[in-house]
C-alpha cells in the first residue's frame, strides 16, 4: 500500500520538497522507498542519518560489528554510552534513528553479509547502499545488484581520499567492469596503515545518499554516471568517465552473468577487519550459540561477559567477541589462519 503525504509529513519535509526536482511527487516516492544499507560504520552511519532524516520509508541496516571507542571519531550515530553497553552497531543506530524519525521503518540486522544471505536481504528493496570497508562484500553487492536488477551506490574512503560511483544494471558499467579484481593483501592502505579522516567520510557518504534520493525519486537523468574521486587534503577532485566501458569490457558479471562471488568461487569465510588488528571467523553450521553454557566453559580461560547480542572474553593476548550465529571477531591478530586455530581452540567447530 502506497503511503501519501499528510499534513504532518508535508511540514516535516517542506524544505526538501521546496527543491524543485524533489517536490511533492519526489517526496512521496521517497517515503515509499526501500533501502538496504550494507554496513553501519563510518560511511554507513552518515548514510543512515541522511536516509532517515530525508524520509526514506524503509531502511534495513546490516552490520556484523559492535561499537568500540576508536569508532567515535567518525561514526556519527554512536556515543560513549553505546560503547559501554556493548551494543552492536545496527542496534545502536536503529535506537538513535527511531528517535529522529518515527515515520521511518528501520530494520536492524546483526549479521555478517555473505553469499548465503545477501540476496534475501536485498530482494525486497529498491536501492542497495555500500557502507562497508572491504571489497569482498562490495563484489557480493555487485553480483546481487546485477542478478536482481537492483541499483546500488559504491563508496570508499581511506586516509584523506574517497571515491563513489552509481551502478544501474543494464545501463552503466558494473563494479567489475571498472575494478576487474579485488585488491590483493597489502595492495591498498587500510584504516590501520593510512588512517581515515571523518570529514572525507561525510562527503563521500553524502554523495551516496543523494544518489539514492535521485534513484528513489525517479530522477534518472540526474544520476551520476562517472567515478568520483577526491582527495580533501590535497584539494583535488576528479570525475572519471566510465560510461564507455559499458559493453566494451568482457565483464564476467554484467556481460556473462557469472556471479563468482555469490557462487562461492571468490571470497572467504575469514577476513581481516579494517584498522582493527582483528580477524572475523564465520561458522556456517546453522546452530545458535547458548551464551550461558559457553560462558561456563570459558570461565577458566579468562574474564567472560555477555548479553543477548554478544559474548566477550579475553584469553592469552587476544580478545574475543562472539555472536549468537557462531561468528567471532578475534582481536590481537591479523593472521587469518591463527584466528581460525584460536576459534577452534576456544569456541569449537
Amino acid at each position: 500500500m502506497q503511503r501519501k503525504l499528510d499534513e504532518n509529513l508535508t511540514e516535516r519535509y517542506s524544505r526538501q520538497m521546496r527543491f524543485g526536482p524533489i517536490g511533492k511527487a519526489g517526496q512521496e516516492k521517497l517515503i515509499n522507498g526501500r533501502v538496504t544499507l550494507c554496513g553501519c560504520g563510518a560511511l554507513g552511519t552518515v548514510l543512515a542519518n541522511h536516509l532517515v532524516r530525508g524520509g526514506v520509508g524503509f531502511v534495513r541496516i546490516i552490520d556484523r560489528d559492535f561499537i568500540e571507542p576508536s569508532n567515535l571519531q567518525r561514526q556519527v550515530l554512536f556515543d560513549e554510552a553505546d560503547v559501554a553497553a556493548n551494543l552492536p552497531k545496527a542496534v545502536a543506530a536503529a535506537n538513535k534513528l527511531r528517535a529522529v524519525n518515527s515515520n521511518v521503518t528501520i530494520e536492524p540486522v546483526v549479521a555478517d553479509i555473505d553469499r548465503t544471505n545477501i540476496e534475501e536481504l536485498c530482494r525486497d528493496v529498491d536501492v542497495i547502499l555500500d557502507g562497508t570497508d572491504n571489497f569482498e562484500i562490495r563484489y557480493l553487492i555487485n553480483d546481487t545488484s546485477v542478478k536482481l536488477n537492483k541499483p546500488w551506490v559504491f563508496g570508499g574512503v581511506i586516509g584523506s581520499h574517497g571515491q563513489s560511483m552509481t551502478i544501474l544494471p543494464g545501463e552503466t558499467p558494473c563494479l567489475r567492469c571498472v575494478f576487474e579484481a579485488a585488491p590483493g593483501p597489502g595492495d591498498v592502505g587500510t584504516c590501520e596503515t593510512a588512517g581515515v579522516l571523518g570529514p572525507v567520510v561525510s562527503v563521500i557518504a553524502s554523495y551516496q545518499a543523494l544518489e539514492a534520493f535521485k534513484i528513489l525519486a525517479g530522477k534518472t537523468a540526474a544520476i551520476n554516471r562517472e567515478l568520483i574521486y577526491l582527495d580533501m587534503w590535497e584539494n583535488t577532485n576528479r570525475r572519471i568517465k566510465i560510461a564507455p566501458l559499458k559493453g566494451k569490457v568482457d565483464c564476467p558479471c554484467c556481460k556473462h552473468r557469472r556471479f563468482e562471488w555469490l557462487e562461492g568461487m571468490q571470497g572467504s569465510q575469514a577476513v581481516s577487519l579494517c584498522g582493527r588488528n582483528s580477524v572475523q571467523v564465520s561458522n556456517r553450521n546453522g546452530v545458535k550459540l547458548n551464551f550461558e553454557d559457553l560462558s561456563k566453559n570459558l570461565v577458566s580461560s579468562g574474564n567472560v561477559s555477555f548479553n543477548k547480542f554478544l559474548l566477550k572474553f579475553d584469553v592469552e593476548s587476544y580478545n574475543f567477541t562472539v555472536f549468537p550465529d557462531g561468528r567471532a571477531i578475534i582481536k590481537g591478530t591479523d593472521d587469518i589462519e591463527k584466528a581460525r586455530i584460536l576459534y577452534s581452540k576456544y569456541i569449537g567447530h
